[in-house]
């Protein structure tokens, strides 16, 4: 006779939501890879990066996928599977679990978008305009990078708070 599982266990969305993770963290690292490929291998790219002014940001973007995407998904994937199995109990609160997933995702996506876009424009600029108009032309797009940067890391607090709540007072659950 098999054990029953325990109602957390066999909770879809949880499951689901937990998944989520894994899958973006693939999704990402076949961004992150590609990305990292494309930036040594073509060499317009490559000197773009390295000679441009504000060429780096693209390195910053492509850091920023492998990084908050693909590592750190991987991780959140693993946590939100692993903890609750240690202290048998549930996760805290599903709602904040795909809070999480949400504002990483978005927060991620928007910081990748503008490190990439203030690169691009000034990289590009950097060939006629001075420093103190590039500055101007890329301060808009990194505030932005600084606004999207913000919702990671409040995710990453949701997730913080959400695990340490489902891990304090495990000695009475176990």
């Amino acid at each position: 006779m098999s054990e029953e599982k325990p109602k957390w266990e066999a909770d879809t969305a949880y499951t689901h939501y937990t998944l989520l993770f894994i899958y973006m963290c693939v999704i990402y690292s076949f961004i992150g890879f590609t990305w990292g490929a494309v930036m040594g291998g073509v060499e317009h790219f490559r000197h773009f990066v390295d000679h441009r002014m504000y060429g780096n940001l693209l390195v910053r973007a492509h850091a920023h996928i492998n990084l908050l995407g693909w590592v750190e998904c991987a991780i959140f994937g693993a946590i939100y599977y692993i903890v609750p199995r240690l202290v048998k109990k549930p996760i805290h609160s599903l709602k904040l679990v795909k809070a999480h997933f949400w504002l990483h995702n978005f927060g991620l996506i928007g910081m990748v978008v503008f490190f990439s876009t203030a690169g691009l424009i000034g990289g590009e600029a950097s060939l006629t305009a001075s420093p103190q108009e590039l500055d101007a032309l890329v301060r808009p797009w990194l505030a932005l990078v600084g606004i999207f940067g913000s919702i990671v890391l409040a995710a990453n607090i949701i997730w913080g708070y959400n695990i340490f709540r489902t891990a304090s007072g495990w000695r009475k659950t176990v």
